[in-house]
């Protein structure tokens, strides 16, 4: 059995709006292996969002307890936190999240300069991961350059600029053509295979199949599970 990447402990989150406290997530229990390909399922308000954001270390949790690679992330300042993040996760957006000033490169080497990676090592990096993600030839063109599906490439290569173990995809083939969202679930496969753990939030069953373990949301807990066959 592989180990615990990602566990959680009766993890609440309550907002405050106004006057109302919402109750996004009420007391979720969670466990992913290393290496595991899961998708969180769930209409809209279910607290999929919000538990993908507590999962990547984007907030954190009202009550519960948080570990992931066997460190109970509550327990860390947001300097330390931040640098753990860094370290051990890289995030796909639905909506890309580049920098519209910086080149292909300049994107894919960001988290590299946020951890003090020399230069000239990152530069070599970055340049490598576009290659691996078909885009060697666009290396200084700009987002509003691209396509949909090339922003969202360069989002994958920016995602494993630091070679993390965990991989997190919110929506990622949201706003892309059923073709390229298709060539972006492939690659996310095939980082699965490379012995990533992918943790992928969609509300499209198509999409969810690449996963071999789907968890359903329902008014901020899990109410079911399915496994592939």
């Amino acid at each position: 059995m592989a180990p615990v990447m990602i566990r959680l402990e009766n993890v609440t989150k309550v907002y405050r709006l106004g006057a109302e406290d919402v109750h996004a997530l009420r007391g979720v229990d969670l466990e992913v292996g290393s290496g595991e390909f899961v998708a969180l399922m769930g209409p809209s308000g279910s607290g999929k969002s919000t538990l993908m954001n507590l999962i990547g270390c984007l907030d954190r949790p009202t009550s519960g307890r948080y570990w992931l690679d066997g460190q109970n992330v509550e327990t860390m300042d947001d300097d330390n936190l931040s640098m753990y993040r860094l370290k051990h996760l890289g995030f796909v957006f639905q909506s890309f999240n580049l920098i519209p000033q910086l080149t292909v490169l300049e994107n894919i080497e960001l988290p590299m300069f946020y951890r003090g990676v020399p230069a000239a090592e990152s530069r070599e990096r970055a340049a490598a991961l576009a290659r691996r993600v078909g885009l060697g030839g666009r290396l200084k063109h700009r987002p509003s350059e691209l396509s949909g599906g090339q922003c969202q490439l360069v989002a994958i290569a920016r995602a494993l600029a630091n070679d993390p173990p965990v991989i997190l995809a919110d929506e990622p083939t949201g706003n892309l053509d059923s073709r390229t969202g298709e060539q972006i679930m492939q690659i996310l496969e095939e980082l699965h295979r490379d012995g990533r753990t992918i943790v992928l939030v969609t509300h499209e069953p198509d999409i969810a199949r690449y996963a071999k373990r789907r968890i359903y949301l329902r008014d901020g807990r899990i109410e079911r599970e399915e496994h592939a066959a």
